[in-house]
């Protein structure tokens, strides 16, 4: 039992993370550049 409740909540951390990286992404901010100048201070290549 114990090991399906850690199982649940790691799950639910990465879907958490995901998201917010999903959403990180639809407002312009990422890691990466992805090609819009804009976005990422004009150091694009």
């Amino acid at each position: 039992m114990g090991t399906v409740i850690v199982g649940v909540i790691v799950l639910a951390v990465v879907a958490t993370i995901v998201a917010s990286m999903v959403h990180d992404k639809k407002n312009g901010k990422s890691i990466q550049c992805g090609g819009d100048c804009k976005h990422c201070g004009g150091h694009c290549h």
